[in-house]
């Protein structure tokens, strides 16, 4: 009430003020300069009464907001490095499955392997809250493209956020490469990691400052050669500047399909073991898209991908496609598979092909 209460009491005064010098001017007792200076100087006493009272105000509002900046700033972190951590994952030797294929016993086996073991996770740590996820096992053998398809808030983009260690599993484990992720050096797991969000982050800079950001020692080849895969250079081309075009923050300048297509390719130069995408082409055709997902199975064939996707078509070609429901894996296996025995697909699946022929 404080700001109305004020300006009515300024124009109260004002109102006042004339009413009563008005007469006495009229009277000949003052002057109408003497009247026009008091108007003056009684606006100014009260904006700066006025200005007093703002300042109580954004006291209390400063203390309200300090004591929740400080609750943020002193709540201890949960997301802590291991006492004895692993820098580098461990040496095995086993054998890698790649779309059935083996590799011969006695070899190295290839790094981006990932694991989970009865695995649940609640975002209430105080154990009042319910499962986002429960009983989550599987296991993406190194090179695979596993596809993770269900419903909105079945936990899928939960499910991949536990594999960089973004959230700490409340139940179960996560492994990578042998190795639970919670013994990792966090600076090491996520460095075998490339994560590409529906929503990524371009920054201020040039295309090419944005691209090597993930790898800054990546050669102009390599770098050309990302953005190949991930169909982005030929509408980078088509900017006079070219790779040097300087993007505004958050990538204002592009289309979001285009924004897509960089993040992709920024995600694709690091080279990760494991790469992760969230919806990353929701904003891409699908001609485009199906060019991106060939360029995965070819040039990215030691990465284990991991596809969220809402599309069927994006995930068709996966080695091992997860079918998520209220938080519980409700299949798994290749996309015929799951066509010929999983309900749940079957309705995705029919729901796609009949929007298809409506729009059609």
């Amino acid at each position: 009430m404080n700001f109305p209460v004020m300006i009515f009491m300024m124009n109260a005064a004002t109102i006042a003020i004339i009413w009563m010098g008005g007469r006495m001017v009229y009277a000949g007792t003052l002057g109408a300069g003497e009247l026009i200076g008091f108007i003056s100087y009684v606006m100014m006493i009260l904006m700066s009464v006025m200005m007093i009272s703002f300042v109580v105000i954004m006291s209390a509002r400063a203390e309200a907001s300090a004591k929740r900046i400080l609750e943020v700033l002193d709540t201890p972190i949960d997301i802590v490095e291991p006492a004895q951590p692993k820098t580098a994952p461990l040496a095995q030797n086993g054998r890698a499955v790649r779309g059935g294929t083996a590799v011969r016993a006695g070899a190295a086996v290839r790094a981006g392997k990932v694991e989970f073991r009865g695995v649940s996770f609640k975002y209430n740590l105080t154990g009042s809250g319910e499962n986002v996820i429960s009983g989550i096992s599987f296991t993406a053998q190194p090179g695979q493209v596993i596809g993770i398809v269900g419903g909105t808030g079945t936990g899928k983009t939960t499910l991949v956020h536990l594999i960089p260690r973004l959230y700490d599993v409340t139940g179960g484990a996560v492994l990578v490469d042998g190795v639970d992720v919670r013994d990792y050096d966090l600076k090491t797991l996520r460095g075998k990691i490339g994560v590409v969000l529906q929503n990524n982050t371009l920054f201020s800079g040039t295309i090419r400052e944005n691209l090597l950001w993930g790898s800054p020692n990546a050669s102009e080849e390599e770098m050309i050669a990302a953005a190949c895969d991930a169909q982005a250079h030929d509408f980078i081309m088509s900017f006079p500047k070219g790779y040097d075009t300087e993007l505004g923050q958050g990538g204002v300048n592009v289309s979001g399909g285009q924004k897509q297509r960089l993040c992709i390719a920024r995600a694709m130069l690091k080279k990760p073991d494991i790469l992760i995408l969230d919806d990353s082409t929701s904003a891409v055709d699908s001609g485009t898209e199906a060019h991106i997902r060939g360029s995965f199975y070819h040039n990215l064939a030691d990465t284990t991908v991991f596809i969220i996707a809402q599309r069927i078509s994006s995930v068709r070609d996966a080695d091992q496609i997860i079918v998520l429901d209220d938080g519980k894996i409700a299949g798994i296996g290749t996309h015929h598979e799951l066509i010929a025995g999983n309900r749940i697909y079957q309705e995705i699946n029919s729901s796609q092909q009949e929007g298809a022929y409506i729009h059609g």
